[in-house]
């Protein structure tokens, strides 16, 4: 088991991982209420890489490791990965106004 400081690192060698063997690549993630620890581990059965914190900000960043990794398992290891966005990309996005009735 290797223990990633770097944030960026983790998900470089997390998307290479995957994409070496998509087959048999995991992604868990475990939080302890009691301690306030996040850990996220990306494993082949091979290779172990994981993530810990207690810092709320890098806990906020789980949801792009998330979309990029659904991404991953939705389109296939060869998709582009700069298309992939993040929640506050989305709520950029003009809202849109239905027909509804009135409240």
């Amino acid at each position: 088991m290797v223990y990633i400081v770097s944030w960026d690192e983790f998900v470089d060698r997390s998307v290479q991982l995957f994409k070496a063997d998509p087959e048999s690549t995991r992604y868990v993630v475990k939080y302890r209420h009691c301690d306030g620890k996040l850990v996220l581990k990306v494993t082949d059965n091979k290779e172990c890489l994981k993530f810990k914190t207690d810092q709320a900000q890098e806990a906020k960043k789980m949801e792009k490791l998330n979309n990029i990794f659904f991404t991953l398992m939705a389109r296939g290891p060869d998709v582009d990965l700069s298309e992939v966005n993040g929640k506050e990309q989305m709520e950029t996005q003009p809202v849109k106004k239905g027909r509804g009735r009135k409240q």
